[in-house]
């Protein structure tokens, strides 16, 4: 049976998500086009085994799909909202006061 998930799981996936630079270069790569692992990979400038990993938490996430293409596998966005809600959000963040950095800066080099 399915089931929809609460506000509080989807939010937190999609946080565990951009919790990490990579899976937010890859969201942002896939936003602007479906590809390849071996290309994400290489444009990206990571590892193959470390770029697999990443999509499977993505894809555990939700995030991303898979389609199988003969003997390849080409991932994208589950939807395309998620390219438009990433736009959303960065433009959202971004103009809430650029001029402040965290009180954190100094010492995890955050913001």
């Amino acid at each position: 049976m399915l089931t929809v998930a609460s506000d509080i799981e989807v939010l937190a996936r999609f946080g565990r998500a951009l919790a990490d630079p990579i899976r937010c270069r890859i969201l942002l790569a896939l936003r602007d086009a479906p590809a390849y692992p071996a290309d994400l990979a290489e444009a990206l400038g990571v590892s193959r085994t470390r770029l697999s990993n990443h999509l499977a938490c993505l894809r555990d996430c939700g995030l991303v799909v898979t389609v199988p293409e003969g003997r390849r596998t080409r991932y994208e966005l589950a939807d395309e909202r998620l390219g438009r809600a990433l736009d959303d959000l960065r433009g959202a963040v971004v103009a809430v006061e650029t001029d402040r950095t965290c009180a954190d800066t100094a010492t995890k080099g955050c913001c």
